[in-house]
């Protein structure tokens, strides 16, 4: 089995920068894409980022794209999320998750990902 557990969420302004922490325990790290989704209320989840299983290759979805910066440590078993200029918009619950399936599969699905994370709140004021 593999546990996810994410961190360093909190409550900021407009402007500022946060950086979620995804530490996995379980089966091997390296060799699964991780992904990080959010999900607000009354919206479903949805798509932020995603890395390779050695962090070569990222993807975002454009809204994030040039704030947000996916990154991995292997030796570490962790996947970080940096998140730069946030703004009220980005206010979320946002939850890391690991594919098993594929070492790269760069899906922007939830139902491509077989482990998550219990979340982390996300709250930016204006």
């Amino acid at each position: 089995q593999v546990q996810l557990v994410e961190s360093g969420g909190g409550l900021v302004q407009a402007g500022d920068s946060l950086r979620l922490s995804c530490a996995a325990t379980g089966r091997a790290f390296h060799v699964s894409t991780r992904g990080w989704f959010r999900q607000a209320p009354g919206k479903e989840r949805e798509f932020v980022a995603t890395i390779n299983y050695n962090g070569g290759i990222t993807d975002y979805v454009d809204f994030v794209r040039g704030r947000f910066a996916i990154s991995r440590d292997n030796a570490e078993d962790t996947v970080y999320l940096q998140m730069n200029n946030l703004k009220p918009e980005d206010t979320a619950v946002y939850y890391c998750a690991a594919d098993y399936e594929s070492p790269w599969r760069g899906s922007t699905s939830p139902a491509d990902y077989q482990y998550w994370g219990q979340g982390t709140q996300v709250t930016v004021s204006s």
